[in-house]
């Protein structure tokens, strides 16, 4: 079974729990997610199945999108609703010009520090394992990008979003700076992943629906490696040349810049490569 399963993750596991339970559930040997999903968050977790796990690096690549809710006048010390309480403040009257105001701050590209409670590594050690013995460190800012921050709704202590990022955005450091800004701190109450790449909801499986299906109707549900990929541009070869790819022989193609996926006669994804000098380098081959 090779693909990419996509599951509407539920509230509570963690993704490597997901990922556990499709492959004890679809008794299949490799698995992994694409992208970890905090226990709180639900929504689009992409789960790499067979063949499929050679490229869940490249998928985590694409832009993520979210719904979420922050609430106004707490923070913690995770930056979520998991975190214990470290301060409160009065929350201000909010207007919609107010917000926008504010919101304005946070789109575009700019630097984002981590939060403490990440799996970002500093000295070698997790950033979550460092902050579970005590201890903060400083962290170097990343450059991320919001592409689209929108305010749906909002009340006396809370706002409603949505967020279009690069990766390594972090949702929960956005509610974290907003609080900040209107003065009274804040943190991530809620958070649903709505789009990984090209996975959105409305191709995803309800994690408890899994268990009440066939093989084969989740097979029928798979995402293909090639459909998978279609942010990468293609280039396609012949019944000849593909037997020579999945041989490792390199194919004279047309110049094109970064990396491509190789596809044969019927669309499917023989590999992912680079075109140096008319021919193609390959980087993953698969069967």
């Amino acid at each position: 079974m090779d693909g990419v399963l996509v599951i509407d993750k539920p509230l509570g596991p963690t993704s490597f729990d997901v990922v556990r339970q499709v492959r004890g559930l679809l008794k299949v040997k490799k698995a992994g997610h694409t992208g970890t999903l905090d226990p709180m968050a639900t929504g689009v977790l992409p789960v790499c199945l067979g063949e499929a796990t050679k490229v869940a690096g490249i998928i985590t690549e694409g832009d993520k999108a979210y719904d979420a809710v922050v609430r106004l006048g707490i923070e913690t010390d995770t930056q979520d609703a998991q975190g214990k309480p470290t301060s409160e403040a009065p929350v201000p009257p909010l207007t919609a010009p107010l917000l926008e105001a504010v919101l304005a701050r946070f789109r575009g590209t700019f630097d984002q520090v981590p939060p403490m409670y990440s799996a970002v590594k500093v000295a070698g050690k997790r950033l979550y394992e460092l902050a579970r013995a005590g201890e903060e460190v400083e962290r170097a800012s990343r450059t991320v990008t919001v592409h689209e921050l929108v305010l749906r709704d909002f009340s006396a202590d809370r706002l409603t979003l949505s967020v279009r990022c690069t990766k390594g955005f972090y949702v929960r450091t956005l509610a974290y700076d907003l609080g900040r800004a209107l003065g009274c701190g804040a943190h991530l109450e809620a958070l649903r992943r709505t789009m990984s790449g090209p996975f959105t909801l409305a191709r995803a499986l309800p994690l408890g629906d899994l268990a009440s299906l066939s093989r084969e109707a989740v097979a029928g549900r798979l995402v293909s490696l090639a459909d998978a990929l279609t942010d990468l541009p293609a280039v396609r070869v012949s019944a000849d040349e593909a037997r020579r790819v999945l041989h490792g022989v390199p194919v004279e193609v047309a110049p094109m810049p970064g990396r491509v996926r190789v596809l044969g006669p019927d669309d499917v994804l023989l590999a992912m490569a680079e075109v140096v000098g008319g021919r193609l380098r390959y980087q993953r081959v698969f069967n």
